[in-house]
């Protein structure tokens, strides 16, 4: 790909973009329609902000390229902050920039997406799943069926990542609300 910048008249060629995969969704379109339907009833009653903060998270962490390039056009159309998004990837370091409420929601997408885990009461010390202080501090921000809601969207998230990823989606041609 080559561009040109017309304040410098400079010619710049980028990488060859990535042939993806499989276009699984042409492939599968049951699971694909499943999945969106699954995404729109994960997202429902969960701030539209708050939710396209979670899903550039999860896929910054999964390294989702499409997804990341998706849902950051979708927040910016929807009124983000360009400073609020670029943040999100040092949010511990940034907490200034985000409510107590978003804080807790980020913390939560992290444990949800990378499972690593703490010290849990059920499980004693080790890896592979949520941390009770985590899961407590969403549970004082988020009423339960809102918790759940969240939980679901942070898993749907994830598992959309998972698809990108694997298939080599290319990022770059999404049109904010293209999709809905």
């Amino acid at each position: 790909m080559t561009t040109t910048d017309e304040s410098t008249a400079t010619t710049v060629a980028y990488a060859t973009e990535p042939t993806p995969r499989l276009d699984w969704a042409a492939l599968a379109p049951d699971v694909f329609k499943a999945m969106v339907r699954l995404d729109a009833a994960a997202g429902r009653g969960l701030d539209p902000a708050l939710r396209e903060l979670v899903k550039i998270r999860a896929s910054q962490i999964n390294h989702c390229a499409f997804c990341l390039d998706m849902h950051t056009k979708d927040a910016l159309a929807a009124g983000e902050s360009v400073e609020r998004i670029v943040q999100l990837s040092a949010w511990e370091e940034s907490r200034h920039f985000y409510t107590e409420r978003e804080l807790a929601a980020l913390e939560l997408t992290d444990a949800v997406t990378v499972l690593t885990g703490g010290t849990s009461q059920a499980f004693g010390t080790g890896g592979g799943f949520v941390p009770d202080e985590v899961y407590e501090r969403a549970a004082r921000q988020f009423e339960e069926a809102e918790l759940a809601q969240l939980i679901a969207a942070i898993s749907v998230i994830n598992a959309w990542n998972r698809f990108g990823v694997t298939c080599r989606r290319t990022p770059g041609h999404y049109q904010p609300g293209q999709f809905r």
